[in-house]
């Protein structure tokens, strides 16, 4: 694969609510992948930077940010913007950087100080913005989009509210194993059954929190890569940042209504499945071929989807596939062994770059007490607002 890339570096902040700067999480995150790299800040000549959106201002969230706070040195600097996909579409900007020869090493970083509480939407009045309409219409809150996901799957597929338990206990007992991870506590069934209801079916525990917390990613070519001593680097084959097709038939966030199929069929892939299809294509890998999987469990119900979504089994076998112990860590395939947004919660432009630090890592053998066996390919996976999403394929 003459299009593959090579992870030099890979770092990150603890996540948590710390009450500092993001742009304090991003350089520390930074400078680690960059030790982990064994390369100097000055090395680097361009900087991609993961953004978000605070107060409806995203310009000071953003790569330039970065590279003053590690001290100007003239880098190129790329700032991208693309919700929760943000850090994947920053790797894609990079890789497209390195193959074009236009830097031999990129520096990729996401950082994030999110407010407490339910992510609402920035202040003023717009309503072409289907985010602030569906909060101002329907006061529909992001936990209101994750109680219907986990109702359409109970009705369609009998999932229960104790399997959207089994999800956390399972993510639980791996974020418990992860120094970085904000929650490290193990919980059971019965604790997550005893948490308040927060959107029905789904308790406080079935649902992430917002966090504070980085990641950065040190990437290069494989030439580079073996000139620095590394002639068998973790590489990214593949990265998808596909958008939905017409007509859009499931809601998702942060529509409050579907397009019409009453004279148009419905698309060959939904939009989720759709970033997994084109994530293997490119990679020239399949399901089968996978060791791990990160995926972006915003609530335990949309985890057992990500399962389905990814073809780790049929439609409706998620449930199944997470009562057999499949996902778990020592299961055949674990999903989310890093913990997940589970235990880590939100940081938006940091969330995508995590799931890749945890794949270098596992394909690296050095997760630790959390490590996959013999890793050698895994996938990430994350959907944001505004039909942004990713997929991240990287093997060994």
């Amino acid at each position: 694969m003459t299009d593959d890339i090579a992870v030099l570096g890979a770092g990150m902040h603890a996540w948590g609510k710390w009450g500092r700067g993001f742009a304090e999480y991003g350089t520390v995150a930074a400078r680690a992948a960059l030790a982990d790299a064994g390369l100097a800040w000055a090395d680097v000549r361009s900087v991609v930077g993961a953004d978000t959106v605070r107060g409806g201002y995203p310009g000071y969230v953003a790569g330039a940010t970065f590279a003053r706070a590690l001290g100007w040195q003239g880098a190129r600097v790329t700032s991208v913007y693309a919700a929760c996909a943000s850090g994947a579409q920053a790797v894609a900007t990079a890789r497209a950087q390195i193959l074009a020869g236009l830097a031999d090493v990129v520096l990729v970083v996401g950082a994030d100080a999110a407010p407490k509480g339910f992510f609402a939407p920035a202040g003023g009045d717009r309503p072409d913005d289907p985010d602030w309409l569906r909060f101002r219409l329907l006061g529909a809150t992001n936990p209101a989009y994750f109680g219907l996901y986990a109702r359409r799957r109970m009705a369609l597929y009998g999932d229960t509210a104790d399997d959207f338990a089994q999800v956390k206990v399972k993510n639980a007992a791996a974020g418990a194993l992860n120094p970085y991870a904000r929650y490290r506590k193990p919980v059971t069934a019965a604790e997550v059954a005893a948490s308040p209801v927060v959107a029905d079916p789904l308790r406080l525990l079935d649902i992430c929190a917002t966090s504070d917390g980085a990641a950065a990613l040190v990437l290069c070519g494989l030439d580079y890569a073996r000139r620095r001593g590394v002639p068998a680097p973790v590489r990214i084959r593949a990265v998808s940042t596909a958008t939905p097709r017409y007509p859009r038939t499931e809601l998702d966030l942060p529509d409050i209504a579907t397009d019409s199929a009453a004279s148009v069929p419905e698309p060959p892939a939904a939009f989720r499945p759709s970033l997994a299809e084109a994530a293997y294509e490119e990679a020239g890998l399949g399901p089968d071929d996978l060791s791990l999987a990160e995926v972006y469990d915003l609530s335990t119900a949309l985890e057992l989807q990500w399962y389905e979504d990814l073809g780790l089994c049929a439609e409706g076998g998620g449930a199944k596939l997470l009562r057999d112990g499949a996902t778990a860590l020592g299961g055949r395939l674990p999903v989310n062994p890093s913990g997940g947004l589970a235990s880590f919660g939100e940081a938006v432009p940091a969330q995508a770059i995590a799931q890749v630090c945890e794949l270098t890592w596992q394909l690296r053998g050095r997760a630790g007490a959390r490590q996959v066996p013999d890793a050698r390919a895994g996938i990430t996976a994350n959907q944001g607002l505004f039909g942004h999403g990713s997929a991240v394929v990287a093997v060994r």
